[in-house]
């Protein structure tokens, strides 16, 4: 990636991310209040959340190359995130994402990214949710390799789409905890991609 299409690439996204704290400011000050733990309350028109999950990323299984060597697959993930609705049943979500190390082709692969999905929930009852988000991710993948691997190494980038699926369970008036299934497209140096899923818990809190 060429430095002008990478400054354009970071600009998009500062603005994006400063557009969408802008408006989830100005929306949280006309969040309308509920009682008890309802799951309507806490998405009400104008609310927001902020959440933090931890779990497992699950890489793909890429040719394994020339040398022979164990790939793993699996590491420590977690995510950092911020979201916002404009009815009680969607709205915008921006969040970061680090993928966690694993150690293939005699070197090592880790990968990180900034998304920006639209969310939607289907409430099971006044404190459990179905929820679902589909938008776009810009990931970042760096990875380095033995010479016998016949991998080529480096760092890479790219916008692809991103999807995930979860529940939720509303706990209490202001706090809810999350279990949430999500995949990913990144590419690696050389032109080459594999699909990269995460599993999550996590806790929110609404405001």
């Amino acid at each position: 990636m060429t430095k002008t299409k990478l400054s354009r690439v970071l600009t998009g996204l500062a603005l994006a991310a400063g557009s969408f704290t802008v408006a989830m400011s100005a929306q949280a000050q006309t969040t309308q209040t509920g009682s008890g733990s309802s799951g309507y309350s806490m998405y009400a028109p104008g609310s927001g959340y902020f959440g933090f999950n931890a779990g497992r990323s699950r890489y793909g299984d890429r040719t394994p190359g020339l040398g022979g060597f164990i790939n793993d697959r699996n590491n420590n993930a977690y995510s950092l995130y911020g979201g916002s609705y404009f009815n009680n049943n969607f709205g915008l979500e921006l969040g970061y994402n680090d993928f966690g190390r694993v150690n293939r082709f005699g070197g090592s692969t880790t990968a990180n990214g900034i998304s920006l999905s639209l969310v939607g929930r289907l409430p099971l009852g006044q404190s459990f949710n179905l929820l679902g988000r589909v938008g776009g991710s810009y990931v970042r993948t760096d990875v380095s390799t033995s010479p016998a691997s016949g991998v080529t190494g480096g760092r890479d980038s790219r916008f692809g789409a991103s999807y995930g699926i979860g529940a939720e369970w509303n706990f209490t008036p202001a706090w809810s905890a999350v279990l949430q299934y999500d995949e990913y497209n990144p590419r690696y140096k050389g032109g080459g991609s594999e699909r990269l899923n995460t599993t999550t818990l996590g806790v929110r809190y609404h405001f």
